[in-house]
């Protein structure tokens, strides 16, 4: 999730009309996003707790709008979740990955 996160800040460079302007850059970003969302399936309750402030409902919901929109996305609506959302994602998985007990 970390790493398609980086990828999304890494091709729009948080600059909204690059992502407009760039289709290419449009389906990266929506391809990353979905890969996000499935993987964030696949986190078992208990650590999604430690972060209750994430909406991991709205997430999955988010992977079916995405996966199921077709070319009817909005891509508004995908960079307001690129823009808000993300960055406090990123936060809660930073502090998630501190919560894995190291091996020495």
């Amino acid at each position: 999730m970390g790493e398609c996160i980086e990828r999304i800040r890494e091709y729009t460079a948080g600059d909204r009309s690059r992502f407009v302007a760039s289709r290419l850059i449009q389906d990266a970003v929506i391809r990353n996003l979905q890969t996000l969302t499935e993987s964030s399936q696949r986190l078992s309750d208990d650590i999604k707790r430690t972060e209750g402030q994430v909406p991991w409902r709205d997430l999955a919901g988010f992977r079916n709008v995405i996966v199921h929109g077709y070319l009817g996305i909005d891509l508004a609506a995908v960079w307001l979740v690129v823009d808000q959302d993300l960055p406090p994602l990123a936060a809660a998985l930073a502090r998630m990955i501190d919560r894995i007990p190291r091996e020495n």
